[in-house]
């Protein structure tokens, strides 16, 4: 988590930053209280915030139960007395002040307020900064505006969360940014919960924070337009949803288990114990090392910038799955980042990669592939918005989300040759299609050689 600081008067705003998951957290500091805006699995850094400036942490303020991350609300509460704070909508079990429309935080010589922000979830707020003078310095808004963006709006249409459809959601967005957001002045820094690659928008600016003013000169969704074009441009591809959100969003509701018990509670297993047949072998090892052995039937998903995101994709949120890695470090780091999605539970067993790995995967003739694309049944396993532009003609497209449930689909009478835009996600899709399809197709994975070839015209 990298920290942003900002400082605005008499207050001190830091923001901590997962690239991982693209998650921005605050802490507003004001004398000697601290209120938390949104904060991750981890409570320590938090807490090390506080200490630094021999400060107590006093609130914690979620803007929504959130979808795409477990937050620390409820353990940093029981561990240092602060009040956590969310709207009443969001109906929470947890111990809890609600914090709607009027109502206020005293925190130093500033205030805290909140305003009700409806549309990426029912339940959103943002709140705002006000200086002792009574003037707006920034918003915290959730994931209801981000710089260059705004939230999407269906994510609670399950009936497990709530069953909200899209168009009403995205209706309630409509009217939040109008009537709330946009007429704050435009001097007021605009602090989002998300940023880059975010699943919980579609075009999120590299920038992690604004300005109102900005916003409204540069961000689409809040130029003019009736609330029926509003609706239709918001609805338009948005990204997939992976299988852990709406899990995530129950889990909030409730509140997170400790971070650090939860991740000491996951067992840690000898690599040469037998593993319970049928359960997900999630590895986490390089894509080199896995092509090299591995066991029959495991899942290649390298450790890197996204782990959570995919993992949380193929994965069922209550799915049993074994962890494996070729480092106790690395292990200790996948089990971390597992925790973050609120999955650590489903671990049935952390191990060290076995020394004997009896499944091998074949290694790709690139220039075949090059000359003789029609030799092989190609699956291009990017999303649908980036399938558009082919890069081979009569690609099967089955997103990497959708692989597992829909790999019966692949045809068997060719090799099958496997590719994503830059090789992370292949290495999982092949593995995925090599334990599912007979032992007699190979199954080949294009890696990061799809970035030497060209992408066919788009068809019209």
């Amino acid at each position: 988590m990298s920290p942003l600081p900002s400082s605005t008067g008499s207050v001190q705003i830091q923001q901590f930053y997962d690239k991982g998951l693209a998650h921005a957290s605050y802490a507003i500091r004001s004398g000697r209280q601290v209120a938390i805006i949104d904060p991750a699995r981890d409570p320590q850094p938090y807490y090390d915030f506080a200490d630094e400036h021999d400060a107590k942490i006093i609130a914690v303020i979620e803007t929504h139960p959130h979808a795409d991350f477990v937050s620390s609300h409820l353990e940093i509460a029981r561990e240092t007395g602060a009040t956590i704070y969310a709207s009443k909508l969001v109906k929470a079990s947890y111990p809890h002040q609600p914090f709607d429309d009027g109502q206020r935080i005293t925190l130093g010589t500033v205030e805290l307020h909140a305003l009700n922000t409806p549309g990426h979830s029912p339940d959103s707020i943002s709140v705002l900064l006000m200086d002792e003078l009574g003037q707006t310095r920034a918003v915290f808004t959730g994931d209801t505006l981000f710089v260059g963006d705004v939230g999407r709006p269906d994510l609670r249409e399950s009936d497990i969360v709530g069953g909200h459809s899209r168009e009403e959601l995205a209706a309630q967005l409509y009217q939040s940014t109008r009537q709330k957001l946009m007429t704050l002045p435009g001097t007021t820094r605009v602090y989002p919960a998300h940023g880059p690659g975010s699943l919980c928008g579609k075009t999120t600016s590299p920038d992690l924070d604004s300005t109102i003013g900005k916003e409204l000169k540069t961000n689409y969704a809040l130029q003019p337009m009736s609330e029926e074009e509003f609706i239709k441009v918001l609805l338009e591809d948005q990204p997939f949803m992976p299988k852990y959100f709406g899990h995530d969003v129950l889990l909030n509701k409730q509140g997170a288990p400790s971070f650090e018990d939860s991740v000491r509670a996951v067992p840690r297993l000898h690599s040469g114990v037998a593993l319970e047949p049928g359960v997900v072998l999630i590895d986490t090892r390089p894509a080199e090392q896995f092509r090299a052995g591995h066991l029959p039937g495991a899942i290649n998903l390298m450790d890197g910038g996204k782990f959570e995101t995919w993992l949380g994709s193929i994965v069922g949120p209550q799915e049993p799955f074994y962890l494996i890695a070729d480092s106790q470090i690395a292990l200790d780091t996948v089990i971390r980042k597992t925790a973050k999605i609120g999955y650590e539970g489903n671990i049935k067993g952390a191990l060290l990669a076995p020394r004997e790995l009896p499944a091998t995967s074949p290694a790709t003739d690139v220039e075949h592939v090059r000359q003789q694309p029609q030799d092989y049944t190609i699956v291009d396993i990017r999303n649908r918005t980036e399938a558009r532009q082919p890069i081979f003609e009569n690609a099967l497209v089955i997103p990497l989300p959708e692989l597992r449930e829909r790999a019966q689909e692949v045809p068997t009478n060719k090799p099958v040759l496997v590719h994503c835009a830059g090789g992370y996600r292949s290495a999982a899709g092949a593995s995925i299609l090599q334990a599912a399809l007979p032992p007699s197709v190979p199954v080949y994975d294009l890696g990061e050689a799809i970035s030497t070839f060209q992408p066919q015209s788009a068809p019209v």
